[in-house]
């Protein structure tokens, strides 16, 4: 396989551990735990495995481990630095005992259901660190939540004699680790399960997950040829960007992106649903913005969009939320519905205030609304093209102020969505030594006989030696939501705090950014060189911790 001078560089790179983690540990209980909400709903639902202390990792004595196999799963979408949690979990379950295996399940949680795994050596471990991207095994979406699935799964845990499983996901895929540690906890089947934080969007973070690894390459990622291109909106000086940014829900990242690189607008999905703005009160925002720079003679600009930003609108919240229950029980009846006969047949099923919304959507964003679902039964916003529909709508508005004669200038725009291009990149130092440390760290909750743990590492904006290393129950982040009609038990969402220092940080100074051009070049990731330049945790991350 060749290899980019890059790739060559970077696997000769040792990641840095915190200190605790360095030599031999012992696990220091913390005070119970209770759930986020729900307490009673949780505490039924998972009475094995609820309620337990948090843990932290100091200095202890050396001792010895019986050797145990692991098996590991990557499951939901990719991350920057998945290979990391590996190498971290490989070479933790080695230092407790050399003859330690560790076996990965192909292609996600369908990969142990389907009894498709391989064994992680040494040699096939070191071809993949510091790398991105969860080519080592692949992931999947499969959910693990029947019974047969579990014991399915069980049977190639017996076979192989794993003892734990450490699941690599986001708040979804760690909640199908805590049914499923839960599931074995009250079968006596002595299998552990540890889960690790994984997601770019960034809402998968409490007082004891810091930030969810991915989420610091994926926005550097994103930063560099957002400021790309505003260097080349500032060169050409003709054209409005509309900027579409992943995150399914929560907009961490196209905050972090405009801290990073100051664009003209950046829309918060969370303040929307707080104003209850409507769809035209965010195309009036818009527009007032691109009128007032035109004034100044500056036909030009940048506007960074959440993905998720068409569900916080609360009219359209309130119709997805019933498009969502609607198609959950008539998927099949509407599919077999002519295809230009399906807008007046939705229009006939929703409510009297939904049905006017939805009659006042543009044709494509309307069909883009009754989609296939994702696997969770929610709408697939990546696949509704919201930067086209929010330019389609300032631009008829401006044309209309134009006639008013309240718009004077030129109004042409280019649309981008940035999602795939950040999910393998090659993981900046932060996150090869934030993920390193969580699988570090999953090993040792392994060797401690935990089970429904997520990994955490804390202190991260401090050096990687003075971070604190330990776990925090599952069940801890939970709380009841409805899901495909029923209510399910899932990590709560962390999204976007308006009286979080981040965003307060962000809208004192937006409006010179939307007046000015105050733009900010932020450059690609760097691997090697100054400390300040290479090892910086994100702004979200700093703002938040005060430092």
């Amino acid at each position: 396989m060749t290899k980019s001078a890059l790739q060559i560089a970077r696997a000769a790179y040792q990641p840095k551990l915190p200190k605790a983690l360095k030599g031999a540990v012992v696990a220091k209980e913390g005070e119970p735990t209770q759930s986020v909400a729900d307490q009673e709903a949780i505490k039924k639902l998972f009475p094995n495995t609820y309620g337990m202390p948090l843990i932290q990792f100091v200095e202890g004595e050396a001792k010895e481990y019986a050797p145990m196999n692991v098996g590991v799963i990557l499951s939901g979408g990719q991350a920057p630095g998945g290979h990391n949690v590996i190498s971290g979990l490989f070479d933790g379950i080695k230092k407790l005992n050399p003859a330690n295996k560790l076996y990965g399940f192909i292609l996600g949680p369908g990969g142990l259901v389907d009894h498709n795994y391989k064994e992680l050596t040494a040699e096939i471990i070191d071809e993949y660190r510091n790398t991105g991207g969860f080519d080592i095994i692949g992931s999947g979406r499969t959910k693990l939540e029947k019974e047969d699935q579990f014991e399915k799964g069980y049977e190639i845990l017996k076979e192989l004699g794993i003892k734990a499983v450490v699941i690599i996901g986001g708040d979804d895929s760690n909640t199908n680790a805590c049914v499923l540690a839960e599931y074995y906890a009250a079968k006596k089947y002595g299998v552990q399960v540890i889960g690790c934080p994984k997601t770019i969007d960034g809402d998968l973070k409490n007082e004891m997950i810091e930030t969810s690894f991915g989420f610091d390459t994926a926005c550097k990622t994103y930063s560099e040829v957002i400021g790309n291109i505003e260097r080349d909106c500032n060169s050409a000086r003709k054209y409005w960007h509309f900027i579409k940014l992943m995150g399914r829900s929560a907009s961490h990242i196209a905050l972090e992106c405009a801290l990073q690189t100051q664009p003209n607008i950046c829309l918060i999905s969370e303040e929307v649903e707080a104003k209850n703005m409507s769809l035209d009160d965010v195309v009036t925002y818009i527009a007032n913005a691109v009128a007032v720079r035109a004034a100044e003679g500056n036909n030009f600009g940048i506007v960074l969009i959440p993905e998720g930003l068409i569900e916080f609108i609360p009219a359209m919240k309130k119709l997805i939320s019933e498009l969502n229950d609607f198609l959950a029980v008539n998927a099949e009846e509407y599919a077999s519905i002519e295809p230009n006969k399906q807008r007046e047949y939705i229009i006939s099923k929703l409510s009297a205030e939904n049905a006017a919304v939805y009659a006042s959507l543009p044709e494509g964003v309307a069909r883009q609304l009754t989609l296939d679902r994702d696997p969770h039964g929610n709408v697939q916003v990546s696949l509704i093209e919201t930067e086209k529909l929010l330019s389609e709508m300032v631009g008829k508005k401006l044309a209309a102020w134009k006639a008013e004669g309240k718009f004077v200038g030129k109004f042409s725009a280019q649309h981008h969505f940035f999602g795939y291009e950040g999910r393998c990149a090659a993981p900046s130092n932060f996150d090869a030594d934030y993920c390193y440390s969580l699988g570090y760290t999953a090993s040792m909750l392994i060797a401690n006989g935990k089970t429904g743990y997520m990994s955490s590492v804390r202190n991260t904006t401090a050096p990687a030696e003075e971070w604190i290393a330990g776990g925090v129950p599952i069940t801890m982040m939970m709380n009841m939501e409805r899901r495909h009609g029923e209510m399910k038990p899932v990590i709560q969402k962390a999204l976007v705090k308006l009286d979080g220092a981040p965003f307060k940080a962000f809208a004192a100074v937006r409006d010179v950014w939307a007046k000015e051009t105050a733009y900010v070049y932020p450059g690609p990731i760097q691997y090697f060189g100054p400390t300040e330049v290479c090892d910086q945790p994100t702004k979200t991350l700093q703002l938040e911790q005060a430092k």
